[in-house]
């Protein structure tokens, strides 16, 4: 038998009732019987021995190879980190079985998600663990982190690179980033050729902002020999390339495709997306398309919430990268480059820059006669004049971004 409290009592049965022997005492159990002296039927359901019960248990019958397979699929398909950290905690052997390295090494990109105002040292072992096993979701999200948030330049490089060589084409694009910057060291340690390799790596795997970088680059034969041709063909391959993925989740919801692609013979720039529910993407508007805007990634996310609950900025003197769905930081002073136009905003790359012109600074950039930076000298270079197309980078100023 056994008891509310879990005890369990071995079964003896004798005479004229059920005997429950225990270590302390023994418990008679009398059965009812009729006037006829037959047994009455119990109105409590008869509880099995501890032998038969044991072994009706068919979670703990379950091998342990399909557990850790049924465990391995939940993790590849959560749709947050608590679908998948609520099992863990939900017993002993879940645990276990939980944090097998194969089940770690499958965990998709948004059981990684972790939000900023929840991150916490189990946060970051959990993160460790799992890039420990070989996940290159988790060496990336982990890396932008301790590369950017925590400071530890080292340690995030060398996991976005551990990421980079399993053809992670996000950890080669932020790489190339890093690299067109000198993020994390001075002026002196920029090398444009790495970064127009990575980019050229990353594009290759269809990364559409290393597209689009790469693009600009050979546009403009920054980092490269210049081909304006090649660089357009880039360009417009990006853009085939993030009408593709937006028709492609479309049809995966069950959405209606006929409204993506809704003529604007006028294509105006489109309110913020802070402002409005639905925005339209930024580029393929040029094409009279009314795309939603691309989904961040889940570490360009907490970036964002991470500097934006220290009232957006990343130090003294250090700037935010403009472009909402970015959420990269300056490492040092005048990292990133500016509008050359209206000296505002400024962006960690070409990509970004695009991005943002599209959605947002088109409407609010404005030409100035002389604008300041923030030491207070003035800016002697030639500021260009806005138009309808991408920018290039001014050549003579690795500071400044124009607007062509």
């Amino acid at each position: 038998m056994r008891t509310r409290r879990g005890l369990c009592y071995p079964r003896v049965v004798g005479g004229g009732g059920d005997v429950y022997m225990s270590s302390e005492k023994t418990v008679v159990v009398k059965r009812r019987r009729d006037s006829a002296g037959d047994h009455m039927p119990c109105r409590k359901r008869n509880r099995k021995s501890p032998e038969i019960a044991g072994k009706c248990d068919l979670f703990d019958a379950l091998p342990d190879d399909l557990v850790i397979s049924i465990l391995c699929k939940l993790s590849s398909s959560a749709g947050c980190p608590s679908d998948f950290i609520n099992v863990l905690i939900t017993c002993k052997r879940l645990n276990g079985l939980g944090l097998h390295s194969l089940v770690l090494s499958r965990a998709s990109q948004r059981t990684l998600a972790i939000r900023a105002k929840n991150w916490s040292e189990s946060a970051q072992r959990f993160l460790k663990l799992c890039a420990d096993a070989g996940n290159v979701e988790a060496c990336y999200t982990l890396g932008m982190i301790r590369f950017y948030c925590l400071q530890n330049r080292g340690s995030g490089a060398s996991l976005m690179a551990k990421a980079a060589i399993s053809s992670h084409a996000q950890a080669l694009y932020s790489l190339a980033v890093i690299q067109f910057n000198g993020s994390g060291g001075s002026k002196n340690d920029k090398d444009l050729r790495a970064g127009v390799a990575l980019c050229a790596r990353a594009a290759f795997l269809g990364h559409i902002d290393a597209l689009r970088e790469l693009g600009h680059c050979l546009q403009d034969g920054y980092g490269v020999r210049q081909n304006i041709t090649e660089g357009r063909r880039f360009l417009v391959q990006a853009n085939t390339r993030e009408l593709a993925a937006v028709v492609a989740s479309a049809a995966a919801v069950g959405a209606p495709t006929r409204s993506l692609f809704t003529w604007n013979p006028h294509p105006l720039p489109h309110p913020h997306p802070r402002n409005v529910n639905c925005g339209g993407c930024p580029l393929l508007s040029d094409f009279g398309c009314n795309v939603p805007a691309p989904e961040a990634h889940p570490a360009s996310r907490f970036l964002a919430e991470w500097f934006g609950s220290r009232a957006g900025s990343p130090g003294p003197g250090l700037r935010l990268c403009s472009h909402v769905g970015c959420g990269r930081p300056e490492t040092r002073r005048h990292e990133f480059r500016r509008c050359s136009v209206c000296g505002t905003v400024n962006y960690c790359s070409r990509a970004c820059q695009a991005l943002d012109w599209k959605m947002r600074h088109k409407a609010d950039c404005t030409p100035t006669e002389r604008w300041v930076d923030d030491d207070g000298d003035g800016n002697g270079h030639a500021i260009g004049d806005a138009g309808e197309g991408d920018g290039g980078v001014n050549g003579n100023n690795d500071d400044v971004m124009a607007e062509s």
